[in-house]
């Protein structure tokens, strides 16, 4: 039975897509930017078709319709099942593509294998590698693709000629992975990839990860009607000041494993002193780039590496007093040089080096910041960027020449514009969306923004039924001057309203922006109907407003970002919104860890807190992301000590609802159970809601439908009964 108490279903807080959201996904465009390819759900669910659009008419169709073998949760490895949590992806059905640029082709991974249509008029596609194939890349030839099983490099031709052979041989045998990142790179880095093509397709450069000297770390599926090995996992988990696994860089030609000969031998490459591999790029003439960090994260050299010895030459090295922030910014340009972009001014901004690393021209500036670069063309000597010049709320394309001087907008539309660009042809596709427009996807001309055709489907029927209105975007300032923007998701009447603060609040994420995204946070839309004023605050620490504003939570984690909160509180209730004698937090992850930071640290503020899978005590989570902002626990005893939830849970006067899956691998379930243990010991009382089948994000519907339920009532009991 549905509830809805509010004018919201709880059912639709709990489903995915969201509402608005079921809209082409994925896009590239063809070599010659004739045609654009997306993946899409008619049925606006989480199973995606594979579709392509007629760029020149506009005329879009299905390409593979029901896909043969697509994929489903059903049908996945663990691995596969553990990438797809790193990445955050629920979809299912065609849920990635590749356009084999030479060809025209375009390689689709499917359960059961890689599948290729050899043209976009080919409804058949045809089997080229059977069995599994984790993170396929096709060579940029066009003629082998490669990919990883049993944690080794393979190679298969694509047309199909000859079976696929093993190019690593000997990584498995040695207790090591060939070709995977470890589990930091893909949940920290953003490096999802442990391979590299070369530019003339001749060799891979691949990272051989050894973690036999990590301690496993044994999940057991409680929930499970099996024991033993069936109902387990060992991961190698590196906790903050304890040993990272130990990765190699190495390059290995190719020709050998496609026509079944004896594979060459690897050369491994000299890098200079480190502790993580970020990045890894090849150069037009052979060379390899590679970034690697040191541990303090306060430190990255840019490396080129010669593939035929490995020998190593530090092109650059970047430096910085907070931390380094990794990107994807660096772009080899045809005549040596390389984009590059950096904070040494506070934001990130790109600049051109040459070939010997040297600075040539910086190309952007001011107190903003580049999101990322989406195309570059030589030949018309422009780069094209998103950024956040016009406003930190919103994100828009625009485009600089390589010369340097002002940029120039293209989108023109206020709000948040997600951008894929083909220079050549002078088009792109934008998906845009702003707190009042569900996202629109649209292609564009590249000169102007001008609309040449849609992408989107029609509208979601669910919003007509559904009490959605978007956000009021506001502001506070601190007691020290500082702008903290806010979201707020008002109820009907007027105030001051029982409140609830929708909190992540760590680094490295903005909730607060002009687009759908902050509109269609569902369980903020469901409580506000309810009769909460629902408030949602990017304190410092959080993204996108330089390192100044990021960096001031440096070694002290779960203090600056309660007191913003706090002032955000006090703020609202000096302006008659706030019933200041009743107000919860809810929040997940580090926004758990933040709900019951705040319960525990300012318990004359907030009075009901919900913590979704917290991290309680950092040194009980990763080395990558714990190290960057606390330090290790040997050199900062008082910080980490200072930061755990455990050291203030005897001021908690207010209730504590604990979310947690049995099964999360990030976020393990012993942060719940040790704050468990200290709130015993301190005669504190806290209720507890357990998945044992759910990771760090709960996937089942009915899992989250429960959660939705519980924690609502949970709030609803304790804020708004007389």
């Amino acid at each position: 039975m549905a509830d809805a108490r509010g004018g919201v279903p709880v059912e639709d807080v709990a489903r995915y897509p969201l509402p608005g959201t079921a809209v082409p996904v994925a896009a590239a465009f063809s070599a010659d930017g004739r045609w654009v390819t997306y993946l899409h759900s008619p049925d606006r669910s989480l199973r995606r078709e594979l579709f392509v659009m007629d760029a020149e008419t506009g005329e879009a169709r299905s390409l593979l319709g029901r896909a043969p073998s697509e994929v489903t949760e059903q049908t996945l490895t663990l691995d596969e099942k553990l990438r797809r949590e790193r990445a955050r992806e629920l979809g299912v059905g065609v849920t990635s593509y590749a356009w084999v640029k030479e060809t025209g082709s375009i390689l689709v991974p499917l359960a059961g294998g890689l599948w290729v249509l050899d043209d976009v008029t080919d409804a058949e596609p045809r089997l080229v590698v059977g069995g599994e194939a984790i993170d396929p890349q096709v060579s940029p030839d066009g003629t082998r693709v490669a990919f990883v099983r049993e944690a080794e490099v393979w190679v298969a031709p694509l047309d199909g000629s000859a079976a696929p052979q093993p190019l690593t041989r000997d990584a498995v045998a040695n207790g090591r992975t060939a070709g995977l990142a470890e589990f930091v790179a893909q949940e920290e880095m953003a490096r999802s990839h442990g391979f590299w093509w070369s530019q003339d397709s001749r060799s891979i450069a691949f990272a051989e990860v050894d973690e036999r000297h990590i301690p496993v770390y044994r999940i057991v599926h409680q929930g499970s009607d099996q024991v033993g090995e069936g109902a387990q996992e060992d991961h190698r988990y590196p906790f903050a000041g304890a040993d990272n696994a130990k990765v190699r860089l190495g390059v290995i030609a190719t020709d050998g494993a496609v026509d079944g000969s004896s594979a060459p031998e690897p050369v491994w490459m000299d890098l200079p002193p480190h502790e993580y591999l970020a990045r890894v790029h090849w150069l037009a003439d052979g060379a390899l780039v590679a970034q690697v960090e040191d541990r303090s994260q306060c430190r990255l050299d840019v490396v080129r590496l010669d593939p035929r010895d490995g020998t190593s030459t530090v092109l650059w090295t970047e430096t910085s007093d907070v931390w380094i922030n990794l990107h994807d910014c660096f772009r080899p340009l045809d005549d040596g040089r390389l984009l590059w972009a950096s904070e040494r001014s506070g934001y990130l901004h790109l600049e051109l080096r040459r070939a010997d690393g040297s600075l040539d021209v910086g190309l952007t500036s001011g107190d903003w910041l580049v999101t990322g670069v989406t195309g570059v063309d030589e030949d018309q000597g422009l780069v094209w960027f998103t950024a956040t010049a016009d406003s930190p709320l919103e994100r828009h394309l625009y485009e600089v020449s390589l010369a340097g001087g002002s940029a120039r907008r293209v989108t023109q539309e206020e709000g948040t514009h997600a951008v894929v660009v083909h220079p050549k042809s002078g088009r792109f596709v934008d998906t845009w969306s702003s707190r009042s427009t569900p996202p629109a996807v649209f292609l564009r001309d590249l000169s102007d923004g001008t609309v040449l055709a849609p992408v989107s489907p029609g509208s979601d029927p669910r919003l007509a039924r559904m009490a959605i209105a978007p956000p009021e975007l506001t502001s506070i300032e601190t007691a020290d001057g500082t702008e903290l923007h806010v979201a707020l998701y008002r109820p009907d009447g007027e105030g001051p309203f029982p409140t609830v603060v929708s909190v992540y609040g760590g680094p490295h994420a903005q909730r607060v922006t002009d687009s759908w995204a902050t509109t269609v946070v569902m369980r903020n839309q469901y409580l506000r109907t309810l009769g909460f004023l629902v408030v949602m605050a990017d304190n410092r620490g959080s993204a996108n407003r330089g390192l100044a504003f990021e960096g001031a939570i440096r070694h002290d984690l779960g203090h600056l970002e309660v007191e913003d909160q706090a002032e955000v509180i006090a703020a609202l209730t000096d302006r008659g919104l706030i019933d200041p004698t009743r107000v919860g937090i809810y929040g997940w992850s580090y926004g758990g860890y933040m709900s019951a930071m705040c319960l525990a640290r300012r318990p004359d503020v907030f009075h009901v807190a919900v913590a979704g899978a917290p991290v309680t005590h950092w040194d009980g989570y990763d080395t990558h992301y714990t190290e960057r902002y606390m330090g290790t626990p040997q050199d900062n005893p008082d910080g980490y000590r200072r930061s755990s939830v455990m050291a203030h849970v005897e001021a908690i006067t207010g209730r504590l609802l604990l979310v947690h899956g049995l099964i999360d691998e990030n976020v393990h379930f012993r942060h719940t159970a040790r704050l468990l243990n200290a709130l015993i010991r301190a005669g504190v009382h806290a209720e507890l809601l357990l998945f044992p089948d759910e990771r760090h994000v709960p996937r089942a519907e009915a899992d989250r439908i429960s959660m939705e339920r519980r924690i609502s009532d949970f709030l609803t009991t304790h804020l708004l009964a007389p």
